[in-house]
């Protein structure tokens, strides 16, 4: 079992190289911004970087050719259940003509392709778990102003990875439980998983700020803001200035840790507020399940972290034992859903476009 999995992101690709169950060779690839200057959209680096990641097959001795299938990092899809999905022509297309959002991860399912149109006969290009997985309920879409509704846009891949691996670790199976996940890392975003299914999740906009997203702020003291700012602004400081960035002046959850450890007072507040959202954002989750959680698991960079997980569990231990995965994991992720749609364990999806 041979498997290639290409995880395009905004100054790097990531790239592994997965065989019978295990990853044996894994590079981040980065690109500098004078490299990147010279094209106009995303899509127009696919040569660039297909040409790399041809390369670095190339240098570790990796035939295209004896692939079993090669999966890429899904782009800005229309909501999609989770899973596994064929690169098709429809998918190609509507990343590279109709997608209103910018983002690299865009150029995955793409760069797949191009990397399987020298494979064999055998091997498949899919993606796995895009950004746009929505299995909401029809309760969750409501926002609270009627023509706006609430997206399940957030890190489906990693989360529903964790989410499988803990319930794998703890005797439970992921189709017949409960689970809270909270990736922390630049952008927080906390989901629960019932039956298989992810249900409902916080997106980094309207929950608990993180290390540099501002999370939901008091909308009668953001608005008048929106008039003093260009739209690009506003964005650059939800999406880059703000959380714990704004307050300290660095997103380094441990930097941060270590100046509050030294009797930063005034830090330490933020921090705790910080741990305190969080805790308010997985509370809110239990809800979901009227309380009925069978584990809650943390994830993404700032899981490392002794400090939260320890405040994290004081806070909300009591709905149920909290299991700390640090670190991303989206490389094994898409290397393992693709393994189980090559032995038949899981189901490979045609994407189409939804009709409204």
């Amino acid at each position: 079992m041979k498997i290639l999995a290409i995880n395009p992101g905004s100054t790097s690709t990531k790239v592994s190289y997965y065989v019978d169950g295990e990853i044996v060779k894994e590079q981040g690839i980065s690109h500098s911004t004078e490299e990147l200057r010279k094209f106009h959209n995303v899509v127009d680096q696919m040569e660039f970087r297909r040409d790399i990641l041809l390369s670095f097959m190339e240098e570790e001795g990796i035939d295209p050719k004896e692939l079993d299938a090669i999966a890429g990092r899904g782009g800005s899809l229309p909501p999609v259940s989770s899973g596994a999905y064929e690169v098709n022509d429809v998918m190609i297309d509507y990343l590279k003509n109709i997608t209103q959002i910018e983002h690299p991860s865009n150029l995955g399912a793409i760069l797949a392709n191009e990397i399987k149109e020298q494979g064999s006969e055998k091997t498949i290009a899919l993606i796995y778990d895009p950004v746009s997985v929505d299995e909401f309920e029809e309760v969750a879409r409501i926002s609270g102003l009627k023509g706006i509704e609430r997206k399940s846009i957030g890190h489906a891949l990693n989360m529903r990875a964790v989410a499988m691996k803990v319930s794998k670790d703890e005797g439970l199976e992921y189709q017949h439980s409960t689970l809270i996940v909270a990736h922390l890392g630049g952008g927080n975003t906390i989901s629960i998983h019932h039956n298989g299914k992810m249900i409902d999740l916080i997106s980094d906009d309207e929950g608990p700020f993180s290390t540099e997203r501002t999370g939901g702020l008091p909308l009668k003291y953001l608005m008048p803001l929106c008039y003093e700012h260009s739209l690009k602004e506003m964005l650059r400081l939800y999406k880059r200035e703000g959380g714990l960035k704004s307050y300290a002046g660095t997103s380094n959850a441990k930097e941060i840790e270590e100046r509050v450890l030294v009797g930063d007072n005034e830090l330490k507040i933020v921090y705790d507020g910080y741990i305190y959202q969080i805790a308010k954002g997985i509370g809110s989750l239990a809800t979901v399940t009227s309380g009925a959680v069978d584990r809650i698991a943390l994830t993404g960079g700032v899981a490392h972290s002794q400090m939260v997980v320890s405040e994290l569990r004081k806070r909300v231990g009591f709905i149920a034992p909290i299991i700390a995965v640090p670190g991303e994991h989206e490389m094994i992720a898409l290397s393992k859903g693709a393994e189980r749609v090559v032995l038949g364990e899981e189901e490979l999806k045609e994407f189409t476009i939804p009709h409204p």
